[in-house]
């Protein structure tokens, strides 16, 4: 996949108003892609031509250096029209800002230079075979100068369109010969490379177009400065988790907007209102009327709670100079000493990844609510396959798997009960 030219976003405002005219676009075909399950290259590469995947590049190399709270918004105005979209870069901004927590200087001019020039990053993280999503078997070894990655991968969100694969790996040198430190690290590999094998076998029953499925590394040789250790960001306070689940949470409010917006529109245009309202057209059925309050209440909470997280993620990760405010504490501020967190930046990225648990679960809920109750309040009507209106609740029920929100109540619970701090991780 070759990258392509891209403009310059310099500002949140500019940001919001590209993919808000992108978003336009590409809601018309959404129903189309999903029902034939059709790649959406053409709208990925207007997507990178925009400049909305360089907004987090630092300004010192060149990019606009917006802060988090601002690229989950653009993430959001993107799902509402096609959640699909708005996944595939998931990961990209991801793991540009994993160049940016842990990479060298030479790295970051690199990879930063290659993203401000339109190029992609897609994960190959995850794996199936392990007894957890914890467990990886992708093994790094020395070989001679270089080193060797050999694995299979699979949700490899973005790689079909991908000039840049972040690959997690498992160093395996029992001896030590590499004089690297023992753990996981991410090999960033151009998807062409000799012996890398992507293959478009995702089959979920929703974000269908996503490219999600197996790549595979077989005797793949990459060089040391391809490398970038990942606990540098996963295990150190930096809101690394928080980022990525903030902009998980985006997406899932996005669905919840766009189910609602399709719902107000088939009500308005086509539903008929039930014999006993007493009323001609079905926007004036007062137990509708009442229905859709209740939808947009649940909508507009997700959205203020993404909101709200964003703020905090921002303040977590020091980029918060382009928000509005500091984020309120909530009785959450302070860690017990049993916890893992007593610094002030350990206590701003607690409270982001607490913030953000909170607008998860508001936001899977919302998703969920909003796509399901489009038919109730639709009508038979509204269930005609061809349609494809159940695109909105597919997507969301798909996405929503991503991570468990039960485990989001716990970590609130243990905060606000036990003073105890959220773990270090990549998905709180």
């Amino acid at each position: 996949m070759t990258a392509v030219a891209a403009d310059r976003i310099t500002s949140a405002a500019q940001a919001f108003s590209v993919a808000t005219q992108l978003a336009a676009d590409f809601a018309q075909g959404a129903a189309a892609r999903d029902r034939g399950r059709i790649l959406p290259h053409q709208e990925v590469e207007r997507l990178a031509a925009s400049g909305l995947l360089a907004i987090t590049v630092p300004a010192e190399f060149g990019g606009a250096d917006l802060p988090p709270s601002a690229v989950a918004e653009v993430v959001r105005i993107l799902a509402a029209a096609d959640p699909n979209i708005a996944q595939i870069p998931h990961s990209h901004f991801v793991y540009v800002n994993l160049v940016r927590l842990a990479g060298t200087a030479e790295q970051r001019q690199r990879y930063f230079a290659q993203v401000l020039d339109g190029g992609r990053i897609a994960n190959a993280q995850s794996e199936r075979g392990g007894a957890t999503i914890a467990d990886i078997s992708t093994t790094l070894r020395p070989a001679g100068n270089q080193f060797r990655v050999d694995g299979r991968k699979f949700y490899c969100t973005g790689s079909l369109f991908a000039n840049l694969l972040a690959v997690l790996t498992r160093l395996d040198d029992p001896e030590g010969r590499s004089g690297l430190e023992p753990g996981e690290y991410i090999a960033y590999l151009p998807a062409d490379t000799p012996g890398v094998r992507i293959i478009d076998d995702w089959n979920g029953v929703g974000q269908r177009t996503t490219g999600s499925g197996t790549v595979t590394f077989e005797e793949v040789l990459v060089e040391r400065d391809q490398l970038i250790r990942r606990a540098a960001a996963v295990q150190a306070p930096t809101g690394y988790g928080a980022f990525a689940q903030l902009l998980h949470v985006a997406i899932d409010a996005g669905i919840a907007r766009g189910a609602l917006s399709a719902a107000t529109e088939f009500v308005r245009t086509t539903s008929r209102p039930w014999f006993e309202s007493g009323v001609a057209n079905a926007v004036d059925d007062p137990l509708l009327i009442q229905r859709f309050g209740e939808l947009s209440v649940t909508v507009t909470a997700a959205e203020a709670t993404l909101t709200a997280a964003g703020v905090a993620v921002d303040a977590a990760t020091g980029t918060g100079q382009q928000g509005t405010s500091e984020p309120p504490e909530g009785g959450l501020a302070r860690f017990a000493p049993s916890g893992t967190v007593d610094s002030g930046q350990d206590n701003a990225a607690g409270r982001a990844s607490l913030a953000v648990a909170a607008a998860k679960v508001l936001a899977d809920r919302a998703a969920n609510e909003v796509s399901s109750a489009l038919f109730e309040v639709g009508g038979t009507r509204s269930a005609a396959s061809d349609l494809n209106l159940h695109h909105f609740w597919r997507n969301a029920r798909t996405h929503t798997l991503h991570d468990p929100i039960r485990w989001k109540y716990q970590h609130l619970g243990r905060a606000l009960l036990h003073g105890t701090a959220p773990p270090l991780h990549g998905v709180i």
